[in-house]
């Protein structure tokens, strides 16, 4: 029998959050839950379209597939989510990659800017490491076991 598509390759998350400690207990969640993906972290909108565009120090990665899901948080120093959010979506290399913005901003504005922009999802970050495990359990469960994603890589 050929390989099936029951066991993809784990895909790669991008988390672009300022915030040492928000990164540090996403990827704690991201063990409790016992998943298999690669974590990359971006410190602010810049590094997180130099990590995409495989620019300065991601250069290394030009050959590497893209990431398949984008966790945002929208208030970053430098380039904040919500600029990165409109660069991610208007270039046609980037544009199909899912983006869930996780983000202490419960402001309607930004919800709304948000999903505008093309953002698939807008989650309010937790305040417990608890419900943050089970924001990171329904995410994973539902991109990477229910949800078709496009074939990982870039568009040749």
């Amino acid at each position: 029998m050929s390989e099936d598509n029951h066991q993809p390759k784990p895909i790669t998350i991008i988390l672009a959050d300022d915030d040492e400690d928000d990164r540090m207990l996403t990827r704690a969640a991201l063990a409790e839950c016992r998943l298999a993906n690669r974590l990359d972290c971006a410190e602010d909108g810049e590094e997180l379209m130099d990590y995409l565009c495989r620019r300065g120090q991601y250069q290394a990665l030009a050959q590497s597939p893209l990431p398949g899901l984008i966790l945002l948080d929208l208030n970053m120093p430098r380039k904040d989510g919500r600029e990165a959010l409109r660069e991610i979506k208007a270039d046609p290399q980037l544009r199909h990659i899912p983006i869930v913005v996780l983000t202490t901003s419960k402001a309607e504005e930004d919800i709304l800017r948000s999903y505008r922009l093309g953002v698939n999802s807008f989650i309010v970050k937790p305040v417990t490491f608890e419900s943050l495990v089970e924001i990171v359990k329904a995410l994973a469960k539902y991109w990477f076991e229910i949800v078709e994603l496009p074939a990982n890589g870039h568009d040749h």
